[in-house]
């Protein structure tokens, strides 16, 4: 999100300097823009799969936690029965 915010900046900059600043001058930042927002980009995605992994983990976690509570029940059960013979 900073990385976009960056990139506004870069180009109001460029605007404001578009009397002083030489064709060249601005083609070299609207290429300096296209790289920052690649840059955004592929940080964006690597977000989304992070969250994603994240969101999978943490569903394997409670079902684990849920199948553990259920053997700790069965195993609490087959004590029991155990202690009653």
């Amino acid at each position: 999100m900073m990385t976009v915010k960056t990139a506004a900046a870069l180009g109001l900059a460029a605007f404001a300097l578009a009397g002083c600043a030489t064709k060249g001058d601005i083609e070299s930042l609207r290429a300096e823009i296209a790289g920052v927002r690649a840059v955004a980009e592929s940080a964006e995605q690597k977000a989304s799969m992070a969250a994603a992994q994240a969101e999978q983990a943490a569903a394997e976690s409670a079902q684990a936690a849920e199948e553990a509570r259920l053997a700790g029940e069965k195993a609490d059960r087959i004590f029991r029965s155990g202690l009653r013979k």
